[in-house]
Parts: C-alpha cells; structure tokens; sequence
C-alpha cells in the first residue's frame, strides 16, 4: 500500500512515533558532519521527489531538498504556475502523470482538497507540505524539537496562543497520538477547527479551549505562537484587533512553568505575535525547531519509501 503523509490524524501512535524515532537517530549519527554528507543506509538512493509550491516558501523548501540529498537521492522542485496546473489542468491529472516520473511528491498547497485529490490518484506517497487545514510536517519537527530539549511528551502541557490556524489543527491532531495536554487561547472568531477539537477529545485528547491566554499558558511546558496574518488571508485588519490581546511577551512566559520553552515555526512578525525578547531569548527552541524541519522531514520521506 502506498504510503501518504496527509494529516497527523491518519496515521497511528505507533507509527508517528516510529518516525520521530527515527528522526533522532538520523540528526543523532550525523553529529559533526558536514551538511552535504550522505547518510549511511542511503534510503532515498535513486529516487526522486517533486515539489508543487501554490505558496511561498523557505524552511519547507530548502528542508525537503536537504533532507533528499541527505538521503541519497534529488529533487525537483516547481510552483503550480510554472506547470500546467496554472493554466486549468486538473489535480488528477497532474497526479497521474507526476507518479509516472517521480517516486514521490510534496505539495504545499492552497487547500487540502488539492493535497487529498492529488493522493486519491497517485501510486507514489504524496506529503502536505502546508495546506489551508494542516501542517504536519512542522509539528513533527516541533514535536522531536521538545523531545530533544525537555525529555517526553507524555504528560507534559503545550499551550498554543492566538490564530486557531492551520498549525494549531496539526498540534490538536497529534495530541490523542503523543499524549500531551493542549491548551488553546485563541479570540472566538479565530478559534481552532470544532471538528478537529472533537475528533482529537473522542481520541482521548486532551484539548482545552479559552479566550485567557494567560488561563492557557499558566504552567505550561511549551508555548506555542505563529504569524497573525498568514499567507491569502484578506481581514488584516480584522485580525490585528482581535489577536493584538495575544502577544507572547516577557510576562506571559513568566506564568508558564519555570522551564518552560518557546517555539514559533517562523516566519516570525517580530513586534506582533512575539516580542524580540522571547523569539531571541534564552526559552526560544525557535531556531533548532526550524532545523529539526530536515530531520523530521528525512524520517517522513524514509517512512514513506518503506525505510522502516
């Protein structure tokens, strides 16, 4: 069967945690090397990846192609509008023909629907690199970033504040999976996907919502921020008033737990979201987050050649 990375929700603990497992192990051996060295067991070797961007992109570009030419193999890399999906050709056609050239794809998309399409049709794995619904290639890389810097998940609480985006649905998804405690201060109307909340709490998941983010982050062990204004939203304004109350500053890391971290998946609207004292300060994992994207991202790609 092929194998999809589509959304957290689909795969099972066992199976995330195998991969982050793996993630490790892989950043672990290549302690000292340099950044175009080979992994030993090669498991990408004499494949290919194509990437589809309909958005901009910087960690989940240069990451992907990293991560294949670690191992072992290359990349091919494209925007929507330089292929024939810019002029009317249909996702499954698109699909069709790419899985012909390709071992693989990564789409970072505009809507989910393109991502889920694109998969229905493919017989080689296809990655959400982004889409309007999820994100869970940054999780995974969030999550192995905490794992390396505090030790495990299980039990501890991760508190996400503002914009109920994309990135907070993937954090709800792999809650049920990994066992953490999630809570979410977000304004009502930018709160995080109902449905998600739901399937994650029938899941066992621990998903608390409230408007109070210091009721959020009030002895948390991670807290969580991400741009107010993402890529295709138009109420710019809207959004600036109803999240301005949910700056990560100084004194809302104070009421989180004394050791606790801070993570954003970047880019970072310095001023907005999180002041330069705590995206620069000594509880930022921000920039080994955005490194550990490689990591995270060879283990998925491993993964999904069946590597493991």
């Amino acid at each position: 069967m092929t194998r999809h990375f589509l959304d957290l929700w689909r795969l099972d603990a066992s199976t995330l945690r195998a991969i982050l497992d793996d993630a490790h192990a892989r950043k672990k051996a290549r302690a000292g090397w340099t950044k175009g060295k080979v992994d030993a067991d090669r498991p990408a070797a004499e494949r290919t990846l194509a990437m589809v961007f309909e958005k901009n992109s910087t960690r989940t570009r240069f990451s992907f192609d990293a991560a294949m030419r670690q191992l072992g193999g290359a990349s091919i890399i494209t925007t929507a509008n330089d292929t024939q999906l810019g002029r009317g050709e249909t996702v499954e056609d698109t699909a069709r023909v790419l899985c012909r050239m390709v071992d693989a794809v990564m789409i970072r998309a505009n809507a989910h629907e393109t991502v889920e399409r694109f998969a229905a049709v493919s017989t080689v794995p296809v990655i959400n690199g982004l889409t309007d619904e999820s994100h869970p290639c940054q999780i995974m890389a969030d999550l192995m970033t905490f794992e390396e810097a505090r030790g495990s998940l299980k039990g501890r609480t991760i508190a996400w504040v503002g914009d109920g985006n994309n990135v907070c649905a993937s954090f709800i998804h792999a809650a049920p999976k990994f066992g953490y405690r999630l809570t979410i201060a977000s304004p009502d109307e930018y709160a995080p996907p109902q449905a998600a909340i739901e399937r994650a709490r029938s899941e066992q998941g621990m998903i608390e919502v409230t408007r109070d983010p210091r009721a959020a982050v009030e002895g948390a062990d991670l807290v969580v921020a991400d741009c107010w204004v993402s890529m295709g939203d138009t109420d710019k304004d809207q959004r600036m008033a109803a999240l301005s109350p949910y700056q990560v500053d100084e004194r809302l890391m104070a009421i989180a737990a004394k050791d606790a971290a801070f993570m954003h998946c970047l880019p970072a609207h310095r001023g907005e979201e999180v002041v330069d004292a705590v995206l620069d300060g000594p509880q930022s994992l921000a920039w080994d987050e955005a490194e550990n994207r490689i990591h995270a991202q060879k283990a998925i790609l491993a993964w999904c050649f069946n590597a493991f």
